[in-house]
């Protein structure tokens, strides 16, 4: 089954820690955790309701500040169980890709990156299995 849920939506932002206050204080979320990119520059935080932490919000800092305000939201993710055979059957089907391997963060999640038809950014998210 390629996508059980949405995993997550990512967000742009230029201040990590000014944004965790603000999406902690102001929209009622909690921080789940923050980890350092496998490239040593993107730092990541991810907050969810507390009520409902089957989906989160991914704040991403040290990727783009220069995007406009409407070029915030960066990608949409969905859970996947085996992201291998994802990679698999969405290469068989001609589906462009934005990445050209998959991703291991230091948590152990694995991710990879494709364009919707419009050229949006999806990405198939496996999260830390245990």
């Amino acid at each position: 089954m390629p996508a059980k849920k949405i995993e997550h939506v990512g967000i742009m932002v230029k201040h990590l820690e000014t944004s965790i206050t603000f999406y902690e204080t102001i929209v009622g979320l909690k921080l789940r955790g923050t980890l350092l990119h496998t490239n040593g520059v993107i730092r990541l935080a991810f907050l969810s309701h507390p009520d409902a932490e089957e989906t989160e919000l991914e704040l991403i800092e040290g990727y783009n500040a220069g995007l406009p305000a409407e070029g915030r939201v960066h990608h949409v993710a969905f859970t996947t169980d085996d992201l291998d055979a994802e990679w698999d059957r969405l290469k068989s089907l001609d589906v462009p890709f934005i990445d050209t391997e998959i991703t291991t963060l230091p948590n152990g999640a694995r991710y990879f990156f494709f364009y919707g038809p419009d050229g949006e950014w999806l990405e198939f998210f496996e999260p830390v299995k245990g």
